[in-house]
């Protein structure tokens, strides 16, 4: 088994975020649980209790900086570490671009940027005092591919698998930095698709999704290599996705 490692988890009230909290507190680790949901997080802190594992929640809102710095810093206090960020937190609306639903890019990349950044930010100082740490974000192939009604979403995710590279290329060696890119998995990301013939696109489109757990299980191999080795990307879809 790996050593215990204070794990933090943003959008952990559903899909990725909750099936990684419950994977790695079974795994040993404690996990820190961000989500705007709050009765979801503690429904998901009950659930990993009774099962004998150990989690604490903290309400966030990615895009609020002061908010995540807080979450960030509140379980330095509480655990005198953070040893992994699991920046999961994502939305989204897809839509054509001619529909010009410019409220929906802006939120998109409010949360898909702006709240990784935010979580870089947060996370890194603590990681540098500690000469440790790792960052891990999830992406999408999205980052990797543009598809019609796709284009600020595949955007966002490009500029979340760049942002992490760069990281990556700058920080000292002894902080590790990986992409997981997703394809296509079970979550409620198409329910926030407003655009009545998008929506039908994408529900057919996802007919054949893996589980959430599928990608967890990446994220806590990718966790529990030695700490001199730093797995760097992980691509991972469905058989049936091309």
């Amino acid at each position: 088994m790996t050593d215990s490692k204070v794990a933090l988890i943003t959008g952990a009230s559903s899909g990725i975020g909750h099936a990684t909290a419950l994977r790695l507190a079974r795994q040993g680790h404690h996990v820190v649980l961000g989500a705007r949901r709050t009765d979801r997080l503690a429904a998901l802190a009950g659930t990993i209790r009774d099962a004998g594992g150990s989690a604490d929640t903290h309400r966030l809102d990615v895009t609020d900086a002061k908010n995540v710095t807080a979450f960030v810093d509140t379980a330095v206090d509480r655990h005198g570490r953070i040893d992994v960020i699991i920046n999961n937190a994502g939305i989204g609306p897809l839509s054509r671009l001619d529909s010009l639903l410019t409220d929906e890019w802006n939120q998109m990349i409010d949360v898909n940027v702006r709240g990784l950044l935010n979580g870089i930010a947060a996370a890194l100082p603590h990681f540098q005092r500690l000469g440790a740490g790792h960052f891990i974000t999830i992406a999408s192939v999205g980052a990797h591919e543009v598809m019609p009604t796709g284009a600020v979403y595949c955007a966002t995710k490009y500029a979340a698998w760049a942002i992490t590279e760069g990281l990556r290329l700058e920080v000292d060696p002894s902080i590790r930095v990986t992409t997981i890119s997703p394809g296509i998995v079970e979550s409620e990301i198409a329910d926030s698709i407003t655009e009545p013939e998008t929506k039908e696109i994408i529900r057919a489109f996802r007919e054949s999704p893996i589980s959430a757990d599928a990608i967890a299980a990446a994220i806590a191999y990718a966790i529990g290599q030695p700490s001199d080795v730093d797995v760097n990307e992980i691509v991972i879809r469905p058989t049936t996705q091309r």
